[in-house]
């Protein structure tokens, strides 16, 4: 009989409703591959009779904390509620209590990913954050096992959903600045405050994190060069196009010489470029190494089960680590003295150096 690993999931949003629908609809494949059968218990939730489009069942629901961070059952806390200092201090709570951790929280990573790193080996626990950068897409994991023999020179991407969906309609259909972000919000894309995206502060929080993983170095928000796609006009568009350009906002780490350059925002790719064709919400991070070359990783950057599958995915790394015996092992244990390229040296961001 497999053994129970019991998870507390903080927020039943979108994402939150995603991890619970996947685990339900795959728990024979999951408990095969790793021998627990891992469940949920209880769900932290701001108002209990909420209307909720899946059926409660099974799980109980709270407005409480410590009925997760006091419940010695529950051996994983899942932090899908959004903000940042609130969920830092359930962060730090759920790894003091020697409970391993699985967030999709970018921002939270971003900002403050170097003390919860240091908390949860301090107390012997797992922190995984797959889903913090480009949703579906595993680019972390690989980035950090797959490509760990090689030396990554170049990590760049459209890594912002919701500035690639108005940048593709803006050049297929013509349309304004003001009608695309309308229409993103309409859909759902953007919120009704879009600064973090259309500003490339979003793109700029996965800049740090990609940049951790691939070199090594701790880079803050305020080192990357940051702009975003206010004030670009279907004129612009349409005369990049003309000249053999796509206008894409796109993130970029370069390591040059032991240092390392990061900035986001608006280029003038190359319309024959792979991330040329990323079109629409979807996300894509081009990858470069020295001996494996340039790869491209594509897929859906954000939405309930895309995200919810990189969510669950890391519970399965918590309970193939709980089986081994090798929780406490940091997601990357790759380390680099941070220096940052001095401006001379840098390739313009205007146009892509491909």
């Amino acid at each position: 009989m497999k053994a129970n690993l019991q998870v507390g999931v903080l927020g039943f949003g979108t994402v939150g409703s995603g991890v619970i629908h996947i685990l339900e609809e795959h728990q024979a494949k999951i408990s095969q591959v790793t021998g627990y059968n891992i469940t949920v218990k209880t769900v932290l939730v701001r108002d209990l009779e909420k209307n909720r489009r899946y059926e409660t069942k099974g799980f109980a629901l709270t407005t409480t904390p410590d009925d997760i961070f006091n419940d010695p059952e529950i051996a994983v806390v899942v932090e899908v509620m959004g903000s940042i200092d609130i969920a830092r201090e359930y962060i730090l709570r759920a790894l003091k209590a020697g409970k391993h951790v699985v967030t999709a929280n970018k921002d939270l990573i971003a900002i403050h990913g170097d003390e919860l790193v240091s908390a949860a080996q301090e107390n012997g626990c797992d922190l995984f954050y797959e889903a913090s950068v480009a949703g579906g897409i595993p680019i972390l994991r690989t980035i950090v096992n797959s490509l760990a023999a090689d030396k990554i020179q170049k990590v760049m991407g459209i890594v912002n959903g919701t500035t690639n969906y108005m940048l593709t309609k803006m050049t297929t259909e013509n349309k304004s600045y003001e009608e695309v972000l309308k229409e993103a919000q309409d859909l759902g894309f953007a919120e009704a405050d879009p600064t973090s995206d259309v500003d490339g502060i979003d793109a700029a929080r996965k800049m740090v994190i990609l940049t951790r993983l691939a070199f090594g170095m701790n880079v803050r928000l305020e080192d990357v060069e940051t702009d975003g796609i206010r004030g670009i006009s279907p004129l612009d568009i349409n005369t990049a196009y003309q000249l053999g350009y796509k206008v894409k906002l796109v993130g970029r780490a370069e390591e040059v010489d032991g240092t390392v350059s990061v900035d986001v925002g608006p280029v003038l790719l190359p319309r024959a470029h792979p991330l040329s064709g990323v079109n629409y919400e979807n996300n894509a991070v081009f990858v470069t190494g020295a001996a494996v070359g340039e790869t491209m990783f594509y897929g859906p950057g954000a939405g309930e089960l895309p995200t919810a599958t990189s969510v669950v995915s890391d519970l399965i790394t918590v309970a193939k680590n709980s089986r081994l015996g090798t929780n406490g092992n940091a997601f990357n244990s790759f380390i680099h003295e941070t220096k940052h390229t001095p401006k001379r040296k840098k390739c313009t961001r205007s146009i892509i150096c491909v």
